[in-house]
C-alpha cells in the first residue's frame, strides 16, 4: 500500500516523543551546566528543508526563554554568505538540526563556524553514530523517531519537541509540562482524523494556503511543505497578516486557507480568517483559544505555556498532506524528485 510508513509514522509520533522526553530529562542537568559555562551571547540555528523550518520555531523559542538573541539560517547560507549570519562566532552557540545527520550542508556548516573560531556546535538528531553526532559538542538524540519515509513526519515533530525541551531547560523554565503532549498529541490527532481525511479527498479544494504568526510561523512552514512535497499541491505559507500584502489575491472558492493560531496574537489572526471567508475561501483554524471564526475549527485546550504547545499543531496537518498524496493516487513514502538526504560537493 502506498504511504504505509508515512501513515505509520505519523500516527505512532506520540511513543517516539515519550521516549525523547525520557532520554532529554536523564541528560538535563548536564545541558544546563553547559549551558551555563557556554554562556553563549547569541544562538544561530540551522538546517535544510524541513530542519530549517524547525530551526526557525527552535531560535525563536530559545531568544523568548533565555532573553539571547536567536536567529534561524538555512545551512547552505551558512556556508555561502558566513559574513551575513553571524559577526561573533566567538560568542555563538550554533544550533544544527538534521534527521540524519549526514546532510552535506549542514555538515560543511558546522565545518564553516568552526573554521571562523565558533564557540560550541550543539546538535538535535535522529541518528547516534552520524558525522553530525561525531561533530557535536552536546547532542540530544530522537532515535525512537527514525523513519523509512523520505517526508519528515515522526522525526520533526519529535525533535522539535527536544528543541522546545532545550529552550525550556537552558530558559529557567520547568519542564514538566511536555509530559503531557504524548497523550495530548495522540488525543488531538484521532479526534480531527476524520475531517483531515474529508478535506484531504475533496476536489473542490485546489489551493492550500497555511498561516502562522510568530512560535506558529515555523509549523506553517512544514505544513505547506509537506503538503506540497507528499501530495504535489499547490501550497504556500505566510506569517499571517502578512497575507493581506498582496497573497490574499489568490484566495477564491478552490482556496483552503489554514490559521494555525496563537494565542498572543488570536484577536487579529481570527479576523483575518473571518475576511478569507468573505473573499469565498474556506478557512481552517488551529485554536489553542476555543472555537475560531473559521469554516472549521480544531479547538484543544491544553492550558499550558505556550513555548509548549507548537509540536501540538503537527500530527492533522501532516495527516491532510498524507491523505491528499494518497487521494491523488501518489506514494507519499516516496515523492516525486525527492530523496531522504542531500549529497553535495562544496
Amino acid at each position: 500500500m502506498n504511504g504505509q510508513h508515512t501513515y505509520r509514522e505519523i500516527t505512532t509520533q506520540s511513543e517516539a516523543w515519550a521516549d525523547a522526553l525520557r532520554v532529554f530529562e536523564g541528560q538535563k542537568s548536564a545541558v544546563q551546566s553547559a549551558w551555563a559555562e557556554l554562556a553563549p551571547s547569541q544562538i544561530l540555528v540551522t538546517g535544510c528543508g524541513s530542519t530549517y523550518y524547525l530551526s526557525q520555531i527552535a531560535a525563536a523559542l530559545l531568544q523568548k526563554l533565555t532573553g539571547r538573541p536567536a536567529r534561524a539560517y538555512p545551512a547552505s547560507e551558512i556556508v555561502l554568505c558566513p559574513e551575513l549570519t553571524t559577526t561573533d562566532p566567538a560568542r555563538t552557540l550554533l544550533l544544527t538540526v538534521s534527521r540524519s545527520g549526514t546532510t552535506t550542508e549542514t555538515l560543511e556548516a558546522v565545518k564553516r563556524f568552526r573554521s571562523r573560531g565558533g564557540r560550541a556546535v550543539w546538535g538535535i538528531t535522529c541518528y547516534p553514530q552520524s558525522d553530525l553526532a561525531r561533530m557535536c559538542d552536546q547532542l540530544l538524540l530522537a532515535e525512537a523517531a527514525q523513519e523509512e519515509s523520505i517526508a519528515q513526519t515522526r522525526s520533526f515533530a519529535t525533535m522539535l519537541l527536544l528543541a522546545q525541551a532545550l529552550a525550556a531547560a537552558v530558559g529557567g523554565e520547568e519542564t514538566a509540562p511536555l509530559a503531557r503532549l504524548p497523550e495530548l498529541g495522540r488525543r488531538f490527532l484521532n479526534e480531527n482524523s476524520a475531517l483531515m481525511d474529508r478535506l484531504g479527498r475533496d476536489d473542490s479544494l485546489q489551493r492550500f494556503f497555511f498561516l502562522g504568526s510568530g512560535l506558529q510561523y515555523g509549523i506553517a512552514c512544514e505544513a505547506m511543505l509537506k503538503m506540497k512535497e507528499m501530495s504535489l499541491s499547490y501550497s504556500e505559507s505566510f506569517h499571517c497578516l502578512e497575507f493581506r500584502h498582496g497573497p490574499k489575491a489568490m484566495v477564491n472558492e478552490e482556496s483552503l486557507v489554514v490559521g494555525v493560531l496563537s494565542g498572543q496574537a488570536h484577536g487579529y489572526e481570527e479576523q483575518l480568517l473571518r475576511e478569507m471567508i468573505d473573499l469565498s475561501g474556506r478557512t481552517l483554524a488551529l485554536s489553542f483559544a476555543g472555537d475560531a471564526a473559521a469554516t472549521w475549527t480544531l479547538s484543544l485546550d491544553p492550558q499550558l505555556p505556550d513555548w509548549a504547545l507548537p509540536v501540538l499543531y503537527l500530527p492533522p496537518l501532516q495527516l491532510l498532506g498524507y491523505t491528499r498524496s494518497v487521494h491523488k493516487g501518489l506514494d507519499p513514502d516516496h515523492p516525486r524528485n525527492l530523496d531522504a538526504v542531500v549529497h553535495l560537493k562544496f
